[in-house]
């Protein structure tokens, strides 16, 4: 077969659009997946691998190894499915959506999408076969009783679940793990001889040697024990266990790597700009390590000239080698407590990429002329050479620039200048923000302080100055302006979109506002600026706080996606992450998309198409997600184990979220959040009103709405579920301290209790963007 029976275009004479794509990919290029897809398309039906390649005419053994490959690697991807009679097929064609399984610990889950679709709801039943995170093909097989789309799953295209972390087993002679990840719902079964000394209680680490089914749990071996429940100091390697996180580099990275000097190479330097004489300086917090950005400002006639150079990551990690497949493996780097796990090593994160002082480093500059409204009138970006003329830290320039701090003034008097001369363009481009209205809510960030035997000594709120903000905001506009220089070059590129919120989440919000007197403007469809002129009209009232958090779960989650959507929360019509390469790899992939432009190719020429680029972006923000639940769940761990030892003890607290099983309370000194379970709150039926945010009882009219102040006692705390039980004070029954496994792991097996209802605290989606957007 040569041509298509459709259309009868003969495919062995088509050029592909993507030929230069894949000659810098492949020394023996075959068609692109944009041209196999068309051929499977207007072929009409089903096909096999062999007319596949029959209608390219490919016949030597690479060519149709390397077809092979591909096809599978498109079945992976969801793009095509490979159906009983071993013939490939559209997705499409058969009503399948591709997409990330999510798992709830109730059992359920839903399907995200690769395409950013509506999520489908998958049963219980249906996600016997399945674990969290795995990708699948569904189908559409109806609507449930609330509406919502429920989805067959037909095939997994990725299992992503190889390891389970959790405490080990043994009853009635059955040998199991049961994860302590909650969205991993299904206890592993031990395989016989699998448990390699592990005793009853143990955390250990099970690897996978059986994927789930529809038929039989997943099994099974252990590969690691940890140690008794969870010892102080554990919580950090359960963490990366628990959520598979990349913390070993490969044997074919460091082989890589063992070339690399500390210095940068002569012949490197060559064909660039050299900024080395221009006073760019690395402002960055008092603890930080790697520095991808230093920034530098002048004046100019009608306004400023901004320099923002980036770390050039790009020419040490090249496409397609080792040490680019681990970066892109990991995605980003985690931040814990006291300990980080880079997406890239040390030499390059804290060495050869690091805007160190006095040291030359390659960089790419964004570099933008600005009017005094603070408008950005024209961008250029270019490679470049580079010396850090001093590192600064953001208190350190808040004290020159906010306090007239004149000892410090004196010891930087060669870069002070330039320093006044970005405040002064800062409050041009604050007030610029604010025009446009961009988010800028008021939240509270914490750092936990540690004292001897990595116990948490006491937790503090940090405190943003100005230099931070002026980061923030020369940041986001280096960001905002390499994405519309990647829109203007139709490059396949990463973007950063936040979407506006849900008709839903907008008729849900109208209601709340109406019931407390408010009203937000801009109909069924508010901008960003109804939502900054509602937060400054709610300013100085004693329920701000209540409403402003609100209006943030009013939003929608920020994801990266090739698609012009915009950024909601900033405000903007394009933004992407260009500015922190060392530690994000879809800054890394702008980078690239950028440099390629920059050497005059085409898009079509680029290595990744927009097909691919869209599971990049899915495969990158699924592991943002996965970073921040690990950290989550760390800080979470600390803080029970902090609050060990203070059963029994009363302190302030505001409710931070109300749910139908309770209260969440926030101390107000100590940033710790615990419940106040429903069935504590009184000899009363309490009933929950999502759209108040509010438990109100039937019999007496007491009501607790999020915001409000109240007193609590600290009845219990569970290391291994990490969770704070709190009551309110004046109702508490008699205190019973809990040891951290005193709820399941030494009960007998066929005694039953009556346990309160699962909890959860409903995650915050409506995240903005706050910290500085490097």
């Amino acid at each position: 077969m040569s041509k298509s029976s459709d259309n009868n275009i003969d495919f062995s004479t088509v050029a592909d659009p993507y030929a230069q794509r894949e000659a810098a990919k492949y020394e023996q290029p075959i068609p692109s997946r944009e041209l196999i897809l068309q051929l499977i398309e207007q072929h009409g039906k089903p096909i096999r691998r062999k007319q596949i390649a029959e209608a390219f005419s490919l016949e030597s053994e690479d060519q149709l190894e390397a077809l092979r490959r591909r096809m599978r690697a498109m079945e992976r991807d969801g793009q095509v499915l490979f159906n009983r009679r071993q013939q490939y097929c559209l997705v499409d064609k058969q009503d399948l959506i591709a997409g990330r399984i999510l798992s709830y610990p109730d059992g359920f889950g839903f399907l995200k999408p690769d395409d950013g679709g509506e999520d489908l709801f998958i049963t219980p039943r249906e996600m016997n076969q399945v674990l969290h995170n795995d990708r699948v093909l569904v189908r559409v097989s109806g609507v449930d009783r609330k509406g919502r789309r429920e989805g067959k799953i037909v095939e997994v295209l990725e299992r992503n679940t190889h390891q389970v972390v959790g405490h080990f087993m043994s009853e009635h002679g059955v040998q199991f793990v049961k994860p302590d990840n909650k969205k991993i719902t299904q206890n592993v079964l031990i395989s016989k001889g699998g448990s390699h000394g592990a005793k009853k209680g143990d955390m250990v680490v099970a690897t996978l040697t059986k994927q789930p089914t529809s038929r039989h749990q997943p099994i099974g071996e252990i590969t690691e024990v940890l140690g008794a429940h969870m010892a102080p100091g554990m919580e950090i390697d359960v963490a990366i266990r628990t959520y598979d996180l990349p913390c070993e580099w490969p044997d074919e990275v460091l082989e890589q790597i063992k070339s690399l000097k500390k210095v940068v190479a002569e012949e490197a330097k060559e064909g660039r700009v050299d900024l080395r004489n221009i006073p760019l300086v690395t402002i960055d917090g008092e603890d930080a390590r790697d520095f991808d950005d230093a920034v530098f400002c002048s004046k100019t006639p009608k306004g400023w000239k901004l320099l923002v150079a980036i770390a050039d990551v790009s020419h040490y990690v090249q496409q397609g080698t080792a040490l680019d497949l681990e970066a892109k493996k990991r995605s980003t780097s985690v931040y814990f407590p006291e300990q980080v796990i880079p997406m890239l090593p040390e030499i390059l994160s804290n060495g050869l990429c690091s805007i160190n002082p006095d040291e030359d480093r390659l960089c790419m500059v964004c570099e933008m002329i600005i009017n005094e409204q603070g408008q950005v009138m024209r961008t250029k970006f270019f490679d470049a050479v580079m010396r850090s003329h001093a590192r600064l830290t953001y208190n350190k320039v808040s004290a020159m620039l906010e306090h007239d701090n004149t000892k410090l003034k004196k010891k930087y008097q060669a870069v002070l200048p330039h320093l006044e001369e970005m405040y002064a363009l800062y409050k041009a481009m604050r007030e610029q923000r604010e025009v446009r209205g961009a988010m800028d809510f008021d939240t509270q960030e914490t750092q936990i302080i540690f004292g001897e035997n990595r116990k948490i000594e006491k937790i503090v709120p940090t405190q943003r100055n100005d230099a931070h903000k002026l980061i923030e905001e020369f940041m986001i506009a280096a960001n905002s302006a390499a994405a519309r220089y990647l829109n203007r070059k139709k490059m396949p590129r990463l973007l950063r979109i936040h979407e506006g919120p849900s008709e839903e989440k907008i008729k849900n919000l109208k209601t709340f506002l109406g019931e407390v007197g408010l009203h937000i403007g801009g109909g069924d469809k508010p901008t960003p600026v109804d939502y900054m002129n509602l937060t400054r009209t709610i300013k100085g009232r004693p329920d701000a706080h209540l409403i402003q958090t609100v209006l943030l779960r009013s939003m929608s989650q920020a994801v990266y996606s090739p698609e012009k959507k915009g950024h909601f929360g900033l405000a903007l019509d394009a933004y992407t992450h260009f500015t922190s390469p060392i530690r994000r790899y879809p800054d890394l992939m702008v980078h690239r998309a950028i440099r390629h432009c920059l050497q005059g190719k085409s898009p079509e020429s680029f290595y990744c198409g927009f097909p691919e680029i869209a599971l990049l972006g899915e495969h990158c923000s699924s592991n943002e997600r996965r970073a921040d639940d690990a950290t989550r769940d760390v800080v979470s761990w600390l803080k029970c184990e902090f609050m060990q030892d203070k059963i029994g003890e009363t302190f302030p607290g505001i409710i931070s979220a109300v749910t139908g099983f309770g209260l969440f309370v926030e101390l107000a000194d100590l940033y710790v959040e615990g419940l106040v379970h429903v069935t504590s709150l009184g000899q009363d039926f309490f009933k929950f009103d999502p759209l108040s945010h509010q438990l109100k009882g039937e019999r007496t009219g007491v009501c607790y709405r999020l915001g409000d102040s109240v007193n609590i006692v600290v009845i219990g705390v569970n290391l291994d579920d990490k969770k704070i039980d709190f009551e309110l004070l004046g109702q508490q029954r008699k205190i019973k301290a809990r040891t951290p496994a005193a709820d399941t792991l030494d009960k007998p097996a066929k005694k039953k209790s009556r346990k309160k209802p699962k909890h959860k605290k409903p995650k915050h989606k409506g995240k903005v963007e706050k910290k500085v957007h490097k």
